[in-house]
Formats: structure tokens, C-alpha cells, sequence
């Protein structure tokens, strides 16, 4: 993974001012955690009923406990490949590869998600209906973001964080202005249509927890930060609680100045807001259009990020004979263009796979939420480890602290697998073992058979 004494980013052949800072770093968790999915999620979870509103908090706390376990491994291993440098360092190459795996299908088919979410808000102001526009538009997102990231990482930084501040702003007025305008009368029944609470409950975890996927983005990207070992635990824990604290708002801002009844069938929760704010009188229409171009700036931002992570876990992992070794090439720039452009292509196909397939959207993301739950399951495992064996020279309450938010963060990854459904967790099953037979090619190539044991430097 490099020199003792030389940069990570040095180690891999990036050019030496192609470095995240904190705050480009801690965009690109915003930016890839907060999508177009923020400006549906309050609708989808009153359809559900109020119950969604503790379950949003408990699992804010679930995704807060696997950033701060991120921060905790990043700081011990600043390697590429975050989630896979771990698996791969507490419990062996392959679950190493495993976990790689598991993420690149997460990366480029949950972008592909993220892309016919983003189609739709471009059709507020196209208006080009219909599968053919939706696959034209879609593909010509997925590949602005390629192109924006072959330009260089320095490029791609600069991108992220103008595309987060000027989706989080609008965000944040309308989560703060609505707190002024909350009315007990709007927030509807515990369950909506009665039924089991406990059902209700997993339902809106569903709904919830992929809304966290891409928390682990700085972590993967460790080896293009300034200070990898200082700001892979600071920009998850500052991204992940930024986020946390905006979904909260949002969605208590939105249910308690929507009636409940218009907020359960509403396709634009904002735009009605924001008008029950304004008491009707500046116009659905134009509020719609404003949080409309929001969303499309969002969209943007997360395609963007995504394409970075698409790339970058195969780059770790083909340094280490992982994945084919094209994946490890780096331009001029640095940038892995393999990754990206195959990536890219992945995306494309999952993209038209999804216009041609009725309710392939919900699949996708079920899908995404299930295969990105694994690189959080094996990083909370190989932290428990760490404490058991190595860390017990620590202070003993901080010891204690540690273990506690590794088990709730093994606990959340968990809860991501259940909350899957059993489709998502067969389809996602499938997949992983079709990674196998890569695993087979990587070790034959290398003449192995058995173990191959390296320990990641900084472990």
C-alpha cells in the first residue's frame, strides 16, 4: 500500500495536489448519502404513519454508529478501499473480496437508481415522457458524472461540493422555516390504516435505511484525502450527523405543515410545504419548479460521487491481484478511467434494465440496501475483533464505548439485510456468488492455492 514515510495518494501514483480535503471529503458523503430521495422520503413514510418518525431517529443512530466505527478502522488503516482494506485485514483476503464485490454492485446499481430518480425531476421541466426520454436522459446524467470524474480528482472534489451546498441550503431553510409552522392536527395516526406497529416499523425502515447508503464514500476514497488517518472519522462522523440532522427536520417540518392525507399521496412533499407555509399565495408551481431544480442538482451530485466509488473500490482491490489488474491503471491524473468507464457501462444497463422491467426501480434499490449492508457488517465485525485482541491495552471505558457502537453498528448492518425483503436478499445472494468465480481467476493467476495472507499497512 506504499513506502513507510510516503502519502497514500504518492503510493497509488496520483498527482500530488489531487488531494480531498476535509471539506470536499465530507461533500462527498453528503452529497452521496443525500439524494434525490430526500425530496420523496416524507410522502413515502406518511403513507406509512407517524411511527416512521422514531424509527428515523433510531436508525440516524444506527448509521451514526457505523460512521464513528468507520472513523475508528480509517484512522488505524488509511488504505483504499475502506470497508474491503478492513474485511480483508481482520479475516482474510477473501472477505476482503467479498466485501469489494459486495460494494461494486452496490455502487453501480444503486446509481442507476439514483439516475431514474433524477430523470423524473428533469421531466418537471422537459416534459419528455415515456421510456425512450427517460433512457436518453438517464444516460446522459450517468455520463456527465464519467466525464466529470475523468477530468481528475481535483475536479471531481470541486464538483461535489458545489453541487452539496446548493442542495443542502434550500434543504435546511425549508426544514428550519417549517418548525415555525408545525400544526399537531397534520402529523395523522401511528400507523396509517391501523394494523401491526411492528410491521409498520420495519416497513418505514425500508424505506429509511438505504437513505444512508454511501456513508462509508470517504472511507473508500482514503488513499485521495490530504490526512486520511485525521479525516476519514472526521468527514464520516460530520457527514453522516449533518445528514442525520437534516433528514429529522425535513421530515418533522413536512408532516406537521402537510394535512396527512394530502402528504401520503403527495409526488412533491416540498412544493406542498412549502405552500401551506405561504398559505397558497406564492404558488405551488413556482415552489415546485425551485425544489425541482434542487433535486436535479442533487441527483447530479450523487451520480457524480457514486461514479468516484464505482472506480475506486475495484482500484484497491486489483493492487492487491483482487480484481483484474486494468482496474489498477491510472491516468495521468490519477484517475482509474477503467473503473470509471466500466462502471459507467454497468450503470447504462442496470438503467435500461429498469425502464424495461415493471417495478424494477424499488428492486434496484432493495437490491443496493442489501449488497451495501455487507461492507458495514464485515467493518463493525473486524472492529469487535480488533478490541477483543488487540485493543485491550485501551482504556477501559473507551474500550467499552467502542464495543458498544460496533455492536449497533453491526446490529444496523443486520437490520439493513432484513429490512431488504426476501427479493432483494436472493437477487443480492445471486450476485455475490457470481463474483466467485473472479476470486478463482485472481488466485489462479497468481498460482495459489489457500491462503494468502498480507496484513494492510497501518494495521
Amino acid at each position: 500500500m506504499g513506502e513507510p514515510g510516503t502519502s497514500a495518494v504518492e503510493a497509488v501514483g496520483a498527482p500530488p495536489g489531487a488531494r480531498l480535503g476535509l471539506p470536499q471529503a465530507t461533500a462527498l458523503v453528503v452529497g452521496n448519502v443525500v439524494g434525490t430521495g430526500i425530496f420523496l422520503l416524507p410522502a413515502s413514510l406518511a403513507a406509512v404513519g407517524t411511527i416512521s418518525l422514531p424509527v428515523l431517529a433510531v436508525t440516524t443512530a444506527g448509521a451514526m454508529a457505523v460512521a464513528v466505527v468507520l472513523g475508528r478502522l480509517g484512522a488505524r488503516i488509511p488504505a483504499g478501499g475502506g470497508p474491503y482494506a478492513y474485511a480483508r485485514d481482520a479475516f482474510g483476503e477473501f472477505a476482503g473480496f467479498w466485501t469489494a464485490w459486495s460494494f461494486w454492485l452496490t455502487a453501480w446499481a444503486g446509481n442507476a437508481g439514483a439516475a431514474v430518480a433524477w430523470v423524473g425531476y428533469v421531466d418537471y421541466f422537459l416534459g419528455w415522457h415515456g421510456t425512450t426520454a427517460g433512457v436518453v436522459l438517464g444516460l446522459a446524467g450517468i455520463w456527465a458524472a464519467a466525464a466529470v470524474n475523468l477530468t481528475g480528482v481535483r475536479s471531481m472534489g470541486r464538483f461535489q461540493l458545489a453541487t452539496t451546498v446548493l442542495k443542502f441550503l434550500p434543504l435546511v431553510l425549508v426544514a428550519v422555516a417549517g418548525l415555525f409552522f408545525l400544526d399537531a392536527a397534520n402529523f395523522g395516526p401511528l400507523v396509517e390504516g391501523g394494523g401491526s406497529a411492528w410491521d409498520a416499523a420495519w416497513l418505514a425502515a425500508g424505506l429509511i435505511l438505504f437513505a444512508y447508503s454511501g456513508m462509508e464514500s470517504v472511507a473508500i476514497v482514503a488513499e485521495r484525502l490530504a490526512d486520511p488517518a485525521r479525516d476519514v472519522g472526521r468527514a464520516s462522523v460530520l457527514g453522516v450527523a449533518a445528514c442525520g440532522a437534516l433528514y429529522l427536520l425535513v421530515t418533522v417540518a413536512v408532516f406537521g405543515t402537510v394535512p396527512h392525507d394530502r402528504l401520503a399521496h403527495s409526488t412533491a412533499p416540498f412544493a406542498d410545504a412549502v405552500e401551506a407555509m405561504a398559505g397558497g399565495g406564492l404558488g405551488g408551481e413556482l415552489w415546485g419548479g425551485v425544489l425541482a431544480a434542487c433535486a436535479i442538482v442533487a441527483g447530479l451530485g450523487v451520480l457524480n460521487g457514486w461514479t468516484l466509488l464505482v472506480a475506486e473500490m475495484p482500484l484497491a482491490a486489483a493492487r492487491d491481484g483482487m480484481f483484474p489488474r486494468a482496474f489498477a491503471r491510472l491516468t495521468p491524473r490519477g484517475v482509474p478511467a477503467v473503473g470509471v468507464v466500466t462502471g459507467a457501462a454497468l450503470t447504462s444497463l442496470m438503467l435500461v434494465f429498469a425502464y424495461a422491467s415493471e417495478n424494477a426501480f424499488a428492486t434496484i434499490l432493495l437490491f443496493a440496501s442489501f449488497t451495501s449492508a455487507l461492507p458495514y457488517f464485515f467493518s463493525a465485525a473486524a472492529q469487535l475483533l480488533w478490541l477483543r485482541t488487540r485493543g485491550r491495552s485501551a482504556h477501559r471505558r473507551r474500550a467499552f464505548a467502542d464495543a458498544a457502537v460496533a455492536v449497533a453498528a453491526l446490529l444496523f448492518a443486520t437490520a439493513m439485510v432484513y429490512g431488504a425483503g426476501e427479493r432483494a436478499v436472493m437477487l443480492g445472494v445471486l450476485a455475490l456468488l457470481a463474483g466467485v468465480p473472479v476470486y478463482i481467476r485472481a488466485k489462479a493467476r497468481r498460482g495459489e492455492y489457500g491462503p494468502r495472507e498480507t496484513a494492510v499497512q497501518g494495521s
